[in-house]
């Protein structure tokens, strides 16, 4: 019996990688599993170096913002330099695990944005609070959006220097 393709006609067929499961999805992948937790754990230790690093200006929670904008940033260039760069596999595929959703998943702290903003008002700082939040959730939209603007940019830059190339 012949087995029936989803592939338009004339199109190279795409095996999977080497796996001893290569269907099961990647958060069932125990290596992947630790890549992340890995990854968490630096970020995560990270985040509370910069967060101690950082002064706290009239308890206003200037370090839990730089932290999250910073991510923010950081997670657009990297998933954009990736998509731009090829298919989400091998070394690619561990840089998204092990930094995006590991280092910069657990650096980020938007529960800590939370709470933060549940103290401002508890403090009775309601005003701060809507700053507080602006800032974090409108400022994280403009770090990633500048994020991903830069990896077009790097890809973008990094074509230009390989079509100069003899």
């Amino acid at each position: 019996m012949k087995e029936s393709s989803t592939a338009p006609p004339g199109a190279k067929s795409q095996t999977a990688p080497p796996d001893r499961h290569p269907h099961r999805p990647l958060h069932l992948h125990g290596r992947f599993v630790l890549l992340v937790a890995a990854g968490g754990i630096l970020g995560a230790l990270s985040r509370y170096g910069f967060g101690m690093a950082l002064p706290a200006p009239n308890a206003w929670p200037l370090p839990t913002l730089l932290i999250n904008l910073s991510g923010a940033l950081a997670l657009g260039w990297l998933l954009e330099a990736l998509s731009r760069s090829g298919p989400d596999a091998g070394l690619r595929r561990i840089a998204r695990l092990g930094i995006g959703s590991g280092f910069l998943g657990a650096y980020t702290t938007y529960s800590t944005l939370a709470l933060d903003s549940v103290r401002l008002i508890g403090a009775g700082r309601a005003m701060d609070a809507i700053w507080y939040l602006a800032a974090s959730l409108l400022g994280g939209a403009a770090a990633t959006i500048l994020g991903i603007w830069l990896g077009a940019l790097r890809h973008k830059s990094a074509q230009k220097g390989q079509k100069a190339r003899p």
